[in-house]
């Protein structure tokens, strides 16, 4: 076979492989309708066929009532012989039995499968001696009515016979003719039963399943439906599909109730440091001042504490100038940043925070990344505040790493920033965005950087996590999406207007 041949003969079958499986409802559904067009077909021929065989043998019966009529006419010819002595009489038997040799010739092998062959080889033979007979008194011997007629009564009964035993046989074929079209009802109910089957099992049941799931996500409860993948492929991937649903509803809802605390703290924290702000300003101003008139007729012990009055000042105006940053709402004016630029420039700025701690930077930034729409303002803020807290976590000699690559499906830019910490622990990680949290010893932050950092992200339609092993260090990830050339314009625009 040549190679063209084959693969035409090769395409159906590649097509049933891929198309054709047992483990999916089109599959099973493909199967069902196959098995009823080839039973439907196999009946239909058996059906034809019956018809055309009860058809011959109506033929063939005909056959054998000429061939009883036939002997018949022998007998009657016969009878005028013996009563008249017509000699003529005979001329004519011996025509109808030429007659009876041709329609055994016409019915053929199907005599003997009727009546068998014994009885057939019996019939031949009488048939043999009638004709013997007649012979002998066309010939002019002399025979008596018992020679002639015995053969001829035999000939006849086995006629009879014959036509009987025929009949009896196409009754038989009709009455199993009559038998198919319950047979059609059979394969009807059997494959309706089948087709309910897979429907009640294979669809009904697991549909019921996600709709109770559904109501108990409805009501705040998102646990996966649990199968083990054996059932049917589409099943199997409404069941995945609705998993992976519920997994992100759930992500969404703790993202949501995490924005709504961020805003409610906000919106609280907002008031405070605007009424915080000017006391804060004048307790500076004042030491200043007083340090400016009177910092000579002051003790050292006295200028101390004076020091101590305006670095906790300063300390207290970033606290305020951090709680504004995080209770801001205003959306800032996004531009077109290469992700690159973001993280390098981020880096430019802390530069000295590594060099001071003795702290190593190693760098990982993938060539040819795709643009983000975002602030660099915001973004810098974002990675300096990572950069930082990975520098104060890390000992001294040891190194903060930094990768900037994108997703496998390039839909978003990731920043990974890596410490050589102790890691945060697991039983923590959930709260490391709130605000006010801190890991850090009491003095040394606010609790506001991660948390401000959450929201600049989100308002960049990003995500932020922490990763890393605990005792080896933790990692921040950062989530970006990225924007195509054709879609810049308008992720510009819906940064600048959301």
């Amino acid at each position: 076979m040549e190679p063209k041949q084959e693969a035409a003969l090769a395409g159906p079958g590649r097509w049933l492989a891929q198309h054709v499986r047992m483990s999916s409802i089109k599959g099973r559904i493909f199967v069902l309708f196959m098995v009823t067009f080839l039973s439907i077909g196999a009946l239909s021929g058996l059906h034809l066929w019956n018809l055309s065989t009860v058809k011959e043998r109506m033929l063939i019966s005909e056959r054998y009532d000429d061939l009883l009529n036939n002997i018949l006419e022998v007998r009657r010819v016969e009878k005028n012989f013996f009563i008249y002595g017509d000699k003529e009489s005979l001329k004519e038997a011996r025509v109808y039995m030429d007659k009876v040799h041709e329609l055994v010739s016409e019915v053929g092998d199907d005599l003997p499968r009727v009546v068998g062959q014994d009885v057939y080889q019996r019939f031949m033979a009488t048939v043999a001696a009638y004709d013997a007979q007649v012979q002998r008194s066309l010939a002019g011997e002399a025979i008596t009515a018992k020679e002639l007629r015995d053969p001829g009564k035999q000939l006849t009964d086995a006629a009879e016979q014959f036509r009987r035993i025929k009949r009896e046989r196409i009754h038989k074929a009709i009455s199993r003719s009559s038998i198919l079209p319950f047979a059609f009802m059979g394969v009807f109910l059997l494959l309706m039963v089948l087709v309910i089957k897979l429907i009640a099992l294979g669809l009904l049941r697991p549909l019921d399943v996600v709709k109770n799931t559904t109501q108990q996500v409805a009501r705040g409860d998102f646990s996966p439906i649990h199968h083990d993948g054996t059932g049917l492929e589409e099943i199997n991937a409404l069941v995945d599909a609705f998993n992976r649903m519920a997994q992100e509803l759930e992500s969404n809802q703790e993202d949501l109730l995490q924005a709504r605390k961020i805003a409610a703290i906000g919106t609280l924290t907002a008031g405070v440091a605007h009424e915080l702000n000017n006391p804060i300003n004048n307790i500076s101003l004042t030491a200043e001042s007083f340090g400016e008139v009177y910092g000579e007729n002051v003790d050292d012990d006295g200028r101390e504490m004076l020091r101590d009055i305006l670095s906790q000042a300063e300390r207290a105006a970033d606290i305020v100038k951090n709680l504004l940053d995080f209770s801001r709402t205003e959306r800032p004016v996004f531009d077109t940043l290469d992700p690159a630029r973001i993280m390098n420039s981020s880096i430019a700025l802390v530069k000295n925070q590594f060099r001071i701690a003795g702290v190593y930077l190693e760098t990982s930034i993938a060539q040819d990344l795709p643009p983000v729409a975002g602030n660099l303002r915001n973004l810098q803020q974002v990675f300096t505040n990572l950069l930082l807290n990975a520098v104060q976590a890390s000992p001294q000699d040891s190194t903060v790493r930094v990768t900037v690559d994108t997703t496998e499906d390039d839909r978003f830019v990731r920043f990974c920033v890596g410490d050589s910490g102790s890691g945060v622990p697991h039983e923590i990680r959930e709260h490391i965005f709130e605000p006010f949290f801190s890991t850090k010893e009491v003095g040394k932050g606010t609790g506001l950087g991660l948390a401000v950092s959450y929201s600049i992200i989100k308002r960049h339609n990003g995500r932020i996590d922490v990763g890393g092993e605990e005792g080896e260090g933790a990692e921040f990830t950062v989530l970006i999406p990225s924007v195509s050339e054709q879609d810049t314009a308008c992720a510009l625009r819906a940064g600048s207007e959301s």
